[in-house]
């Protein structure tokens, strides 16, 4: 490694021993690649190497996290959407030196973009109306988060003016987009910020709903939800931690989302464990004190940790029918597309939208305005009036399970047992006296 000419020794000691060690392996687990962070304890450092890994779609089926004083270590069991293990070398190279960086300030560039960050009461036709305003003030979007929950919605949007592509800097055009958006929803907040740079978009989504308290209101359409995602918050007084337990059906960017609220909160992980079992549920447990040192001390406090949990899980749940939007750009395509499904009885849920070049790959999540299963002959009617070949509908990929059979518990244990001779001493004691894995 060549060092610069203006670092001395000392910072050159600094830099060796906080930079991230990591190893991947794909011998030791015959169902998933393990990869293994090792690094100087900070607080947002397991969400930094999360963010890494499922910002590439991996799923991480199971995973052990412990600390020692200063020092960190995560070991992931992770695999391709598919359930595969991960077998590219410019995937495996890219997760060692993203992950291997040091001092690691990782952020999506959203250069020459205007960013918009709105939140209010959803309703049918909402996001149609959104779009359809900055299509007439000759906004482009060119990429989009949009989030519904318990009859709120979140929108990040980032747009270039249209005329000059480029950001938008008319402070006057600016004040009327801000205004024009505020009008459509009565407790709305519209915010625009020139030239963002985030550290994750989906993080900062879940920051600008948890700003709007979307996690304390309740909506009766979504108590059906709230039963199949299970959080518990107790104390273990002896060691001074709290133990937060998550158990609901495993899906992408779960464990993203459990640790970007947990750390976001300003609570510190200590310790954990993640696992998937044959059903595909998934079952986290995070050891955590507050920044200061000190576990959770009340039952209000409590109680406010699990609701923001169940929050983050249900933001991102996948309500409705996935439908993806691929097809050349052009000035207007949201704005025409979400009101093709207004028009045809569709509420929106969830959308991603992302522009490569001149292509628009956009998803959308939908239901019927009630929230029931849409309608095929609609599907079909939005299709054609879309375009066939643009629109399609898809199912979301399904990961290949794991299944048990009469050995299975005899090659976890080995697997276990072969994986900890990658684990450091001081890890492997943490997690045993702790009680998450047997010797």
């Amino acid at each position: 490694m060549e060092w610069p000419a203006y670092l001395d020794e000392y910072e050159k000691l600094v830099i060796r021993m906080n930079t991230p060690k990591v190893v991947i392996d794909n011998a030791v687990c015959p169902n998933a690649t393990l990869v293994q962070v090792d690094s100087a304890r900070k607080h947002g450092v397991l969400l930094e190497a999360v963010q890494v890994l499922t910002d590439l779609n991996l799923s991480i089926k199971k995973g052990y996290i412990s600390s020692d004083g200063r020092w960190f270590m995560d070991v992931f069991h992770v695999t391709d959407q598919y359930g595969h293990k991960l077998t590219d070398d410019n995937v495996l190279n890219y997760i060692e030196q993203s992950l291997g960086t040091w001092n690691p300030t990782r952020s999506q560039s959203f250069e020459g973009l205007t960013a918009i960050e709105l939140t209010g009461s959803d309703r049918p036709g909402l996001l149609s109306e959104v779009f359809a305003v900055l299509s007439t003030l000759k906004c482009n979007v060119v990429d989009s988060r949009v989030w519904t929950h318990n009859a709120r919605i979140g929108m990040l949007i980032f747009i270039k003016d249209e005329p000059s592509d480029s950001p938008l800097e008319d402070v006057k055009k600016m004040e009327d987009v801000e205004s024009r958006l505020g009008q459509l929803s009565v407790d709305g907040q519209v915010s625009i910020v020139a030239m963002p740079s985030l550290a994750s978009s989906d993080r900062r989504l879940h920051q600008v709903m948890f700003e709007d308290r979307d996690y304390d209101r309740f909506d009766d359409v979504d108590a059906d939800v709230a039963d199949d995602v299970d959080v518990s918050v107790q104390d273990w007084a002896e060691r001074g931690y709290s133990v937060v337990t998550v158990q609901c059906k495993d899906r992408r960017k779960l464990l993203f989302d459990v640790v970007c609220t947990l750390t976001d909160m300003e609570y510190v992980i200590f310790h954990g464990t993640i696992d998937t079992d044959e059903f595909d549920r998934a079952r986290e447990e995070f050891y955590i004190r507050h920044k200061d040192g000190s576990p959770i001390s009340s039952e209000a406090e409590r109680q406010r940790v699990i609701q923001c949990l169940r929050a983050a899980i249900k933001r991102r749940a996948s309500e409705g029918l996935r439908l993806e939007l691929c097809t050349l750009d052009r000035p207007g395509l949201l704005s025409d597309v979400t009101r093709i499904f207004r028009e045809n009885g569709l509420l929106v849920t969830r959308a991603e939208v992302s522009t490569k070049g001149e292509t628009a790959h956009n998803v959308f999540y939908v239901t019927a305005m009630a929230g029931q299963p849409a309608d095929s002959k609609s599907i079909e009617t939005i299709r054609k009036k879309i375009g066939e070949t643009s629109l399609t509908v898809r199912d979301e990929p399904s990961p290949r399970m794991f299944r048990k059979s009469h050995t299975r518990d005899q090659e976890e244990a080995n697997g276990v047992a072969v994986g900890l001779l990658h684990l450091s001493s001081f890890v492997k004691r943490n997690l045993y006296n702790l009680g998450l894995i047997k010797s």
